[in-house]
């Protein structure tokens, strides 16, 4: 099966003063992003993502190495089975935000009948099909984020790159762009996401790869990288202390050490139970 994004030794210089001295932002890196996965691209800040990202997107050329779409070299051709979702868009405000997708419709080739087509299917399913004669002035963080969205699929592209696509949204924001993520892979589609969010990457993804000082630190699946060696977590779903303390004598006896803890929610299931609760 070819991959969707295959990378092989990939390197990008850049160089700076006036001696040109060359820092390299991307030291060798080498991943495959496989078809109709949702793959992680974390990493701290000035780690390469954003220079792979614009590799990937024909936007900066490589140094040194290979990358491939679809099994093709990056051109005009493979940008048009990629639709991009930037981490901070900056779209017209004066536009609505069907003009606004529709825009990106008509500059992928579509037709003008096509494209009106394209763009209220791509609002409906950022979930903007409501307030898509509404001038983008008037969105808030979340909505423009989803307009994002609808112009990055508008084209149905079989790659969709996201970077940072939860960035500046509330915790039902998020849930909600996962849930359009999760829709994409569904639908067929290939995600390459890049984010800051440790716990929507784990919920989303099948693998990773993490990048360190432009060369990749750790690259697998979270089954493979997050399971620890000769560990074993055990539920117990009762709250008798009675129960708990002789599991936990039990458990002594056998050598082994148990600890018991009341369960509780994390802050943000707490906040989606009560915001969303209200919405």
């Amino acid at each position: 099966m070819t991959a969707a994004i295959s990378t092989l030794n990939l390197r990008k210089f850049y160089r700076y003063g006036i001696r040109g001295i060359a820092v390299a932002a991307l030291d060798g890196i080498s991943f495959d992003v496989q078809d109709g996965e949702v793959f992680g691209l974390i990493g701290p800040n000035g780690a390469g993502k954003s220079t792979t990202i614009k590799i990937l997107l024909g936007l900066v050329r490589k140094s040194a190495g290979e990358c491939s779409i679809f099994g093709n070299p990056v051109s005009i051709n493979t940008k048009r089975q990629i639709g991009y979702l930037p981490e901070s868009p900056y779209f017209y405000k004066f536009l609505s935000g069907f003009e606004l997708v529709r825009f990106y419709a008509r500059l992928s080739g579509m037709s003008s009948k096509e494209s009106k087509t394209a763009a209220m299917k791509a609002l409906n399913m950022a979930g903007l099909d409501d307030a898509a004669d509404r001038p983008l002035s008037v969105y808030s963080k979340g909505m423009v984020q989803r307009a994002g969205l609808a112009q990055a699929i508008v084209h149905n592209p079989k790659l969709v790159i996201l970077d940072e696509p939860a960035s500046g949204l509330d915790p039902v924001g998020t849930s909600d762009m996962a849930e359009m993520i999760r829709r994409l892979r569904d639908g067929g589609k290939t995600v390459l996401l890049c984010s800051h969010q440790m716990n929507e990457v784990e919920k989303l993804c099948s693998r990773v790869a993490i990048l360190l000082r432009g060369r990749v630190a750790a690259e697998g699946s979270l089954g493979e990288l997050l399971n620890e060696s000769g560990k074993v977590r055990l539920d117990l779903n009762t709250s008798d202390p009675e129960k708990i303390r002789n599991i936990s004598e039990f458990a002594k006896g056998l050598g082994v050490k148990a600890e018991a803890a009341h369960m509780r929610l994390s802050l943000e299931d707490y906040f989606k139970k009560i915001v969303g609760g209200k919405k």
